[in-house]
């Protein structure tokens, strides 16, 4: 099979051996897959990656345990739990203290034909949801987690800060459940694509501590520093950039504000299927190019580029 490779910062593409499943495992056909912001901070050096990346992606089960499973369109949670644990125990199987994660952490990613995971960790696709934006399963349950974390009643003020693809996601997931979004970006095209209550292109002056609830999606340093700026006395600030290497921040008035700093990373997939089958989320515009594994070097040269939001692989 046709398997991207990433190390040293260069992406390649390799033939391996298909996988072999163990028991438990499903193995599965990549349907098509995303280039998202943290695979191109692996490619920047972020976890020290060598090996296959990829873990947004739709495929269809070839072998399973569970026969039922064998021909459904399913999506897959990133990350591979012991079972056993105490995390485990209480249904927090993404901070096992022994999980691998998918393409990311000792488990190799779905930028390949085939890949294996937990048959436990996979969601079927709802009939007549296209397989390219069930694609944003994933980053959408990214999206759906900070309801699960922070309280957010139906018409509060929330701030997101961010126009990139989890920061359209996140404006549309927190509009759907009901909250006045005020989006903050650099694009004007990103924005509407947010859909938010109210859209402000960033600018030199942002609003201070007006705000309590803000999520930081900028994917910099800066935006996180921004964030804090804006954020209420005895607010919230959701955390949700990646980004590679050290962040400074001054603590001062994180302390003297007394801001509640949330670090949020993985969701539940179920909220975010909801969301996308009934139409409340609008993924497609964020497709911007299609291209096959092949090719997947110039697809990570293709995401990096300005403006562009989601690039999707699918096999040759």
């Amino acid at each position: 099979m046709l398997a991207v490779h990433l190390e040293g910062g260069v992406v390649t593409v390799k033939r391996r051996a298909v996988p072999k499943r163990k028991p438990g495992f499903a193995l599965i056909r990549l349907l098509a897959a995303g280039v998202c912001n943290t695979d191109l901070e692996l490619k920047r050096g972020y976890y020290g990656f060598r090996g296959t990346p990829g873990h947004e992606f739709i495929g269809e089960v070839v072998e399973a345990d569970r026969s039922a499973l064998v021909g459904k369109r399913v999506g897959g949670e990133i990350n591979l739990a012991c079972g056993d644990c105490e995390y485990c125990a209480r249904g927090l199987g993404r901070h096992c203290w022994h999980r691998t994660v998918l393409g990311i952490v000792k488990h190799p990613g779905a930028f390949a034909e085939y890949l294996t995971l937990p048959e436990r960790n996979l969601h079927v696709i709802p009939a007549g949801l296209k397989t390219e934006e069930a694609v944003f399963v994933e980053p959408l349950a990214a999206a759906c987690e900070i309801l699960d974390q922070v309280k957010i009643a139906r018409g509060e003020r929330v701030a997101v800060m961010g126009d990139g693809k989890l920061g359209i996601l996140i404006a549309q997931a927190l509009g759907a459940h009901g909250a006045e979004v005020v989006h903050f970006g650099r694009h004007k095209a990103k924005l509407k694509i947010g859909g938010a209550a109210e859209q402000r292109v960033a600018g030199a002056k942002l609003p201070r501590m007006a705000f309590d609830t803000v999520v930081e999606a900028t994917g910099s340093a800066e935006g996180l520093r921004q964030a804090v700026g804006m954020t209420k006395p005895r607010g919230t600030l959701v955390m949700k950039s990646t980004v590679h290497g050290l962040v400074s921040l001054d603590t001062a008035p994180v302390i003297v504000h007394e801001i509640t700093l949330v670090g949020s990373r993985c969701g539940r997939f179920a909220p975010a299927l909801r969301l996308l089958k009934s139409g409340r989320v609008n993924v497609a515009p964020m497709i911007h190019d299609v291209m096959p594994l092949s090719e997947a070097a110039r697809a990570f040269d293709r995401a990096e580029e300005r403006g562009v939001l989601k690039v999707l692989l699918k096999p040759d």
